[in-house]
């Protein structure tokens, strides 16, 4: 299968650069995993249109405010974006104009508090371009919390506000990791969330600390030649043998969002039973993926060409997944991050 097979034409007013005025206003497109039929509906709808025989799924990974600026030592600010922490005083990093950072070089990263200057050398690079930064003493959290700026995607065309600090994380964002947004799971709100339990709807939360690789293009002609990004992942004993028995049972296992669906496929075995731990991925979905584990997908609408449309594709049908989304450009939805949801159900 082409990679071109996964483009389409979206008008550059339909990327949604803003989230909605209130968390939960987002409008919802409602389509038929087996059929392709599809409705308009409402994000605040997302609870009637369950059945009362599901369980959903959750990401709870935190973006981290791993946008970082830094001095280099010729005076000029480079910008750094932290993906994840080596065992020893090194992180590996992606840098702005990242030819221009060679082995060696030195960087400040302050605010002008001297309690909050850190000293790091560019000492190595990684085999996808990565850059290995190692500091000169232990930075932690409060680190990213201090210097840090919310790492939105390139697609939104401005700089982070104060607002997206809140807006461009999950309501029930527990564990920090991640570099960029499980983004279904933005549009829940309280209120939501109760509707689903008061139906009786058990959730159950994951954890996949998302990457930068999940922005990057598929580069090949034929998609089954591309080489997914590696996440790490992980499901607690409890968590599983609840989803273990719900699967049993046969209850929906609706899953929020393309990371907690990557989480489970990962995590399931042949014979569709779920593994406990702590484990790394990269699983890629694509059209003829023979799915384990979930029955349902809400998700937002993914980019052209990219590894994210090829998995709802997989989960639907191609044509079935094109033909709405060829319906909410007409009907202008709003795209990617802070745009509008997908429900693609069975039935």
């Amino acid at each position: 299968m082409l990679t071109k097979d996964f483009y389409f034409d979206l008008p550059e007013e339909l990327i949604a650069q803003f989230p909605t005025e209130r968390r939960g206003d987002e409008r919802l497109l409602v389509l038929s995993r087996d059929t392709g039929c599809y409705t308009d509906r409402m994000m605040r709808d997302f609870p009637s249109l369950l059945s009362a025989n599901s369980v959903l799924v959750v990401n709870n990974s935190k973006v981290r405010k791993a946008r970082v600026f830094a001095e280099s030592e010729s005076g000029g600010t480079v910008e750094f974006l932290f993906l994840s922490e080596n065992p020893d005083l090194s992180w590996n990093v992606m840098a702005k104009r990242a030819k221009k950072q060679k082995i060696g070089k030195r960087y400040l990263f302050s605010s002008g508090d001297k309690s909050l200057s850190f000293f790091a050398t560019l000492t190595g690079e990684n085999e996808d371009g990565t850059k290995v930064l190692t500091f000169d003493k232990a930075i932690d959290e409060n680190f990213f919390l201090k210097l840090g700026h919310v790492p939105l995607p390139p697609y939104i065309k401005r700089e982070d506000l104060f607002s997206d600090e809140n807006r461009y994380q999950t309501i029930y964002a527990k564990k920090e990791g991640s570099v960029a947004s499980p983004t279904a799971g933005l549009h829940f709100t309280p209120e939501i969330l109760s509707e689903i339990k008061e139906k009786g709807i058990e959730i159950y939360e994951v954890t996949l600390h998302v990457g930068s690789g999940t922005f990057l293009p598929v580069r090949t002609e034929n998609i089954e030649n591309h080489h997914m990004h590696t996440e790490s992942y992980e499901i607690s004993e409890s968590v599983a043998s609840s989803l273990n028995r719900a699967k049993k049972e046969g209850k929906k296992i609706v899953a929020v969002g393309t990371t907690s669906m990557r989480t489970l496929e990962s995590a399931s075995d042949a014979d569709g039973l779920l593994k406990a731990g702590i484990n790394k991925t990269d699983i890629f979905i694509y059209p003829g993926y023979r799915f384990r584990f979930v029955d349902e997908l809400l998700t937002n609408f993914h980019t052209p060409e990219s590894t994210l449309l090829m998995l709802v594709s997989a989960f639907s049908r191609r044509e079935y997944i094109m033909n709405a989304y060829e319906h909410a450009i007409k009907e202008k939805y709003r795209f990617f991050s802070y745009g509008d949801a997908m429900f693609i159900r069975k039935g």
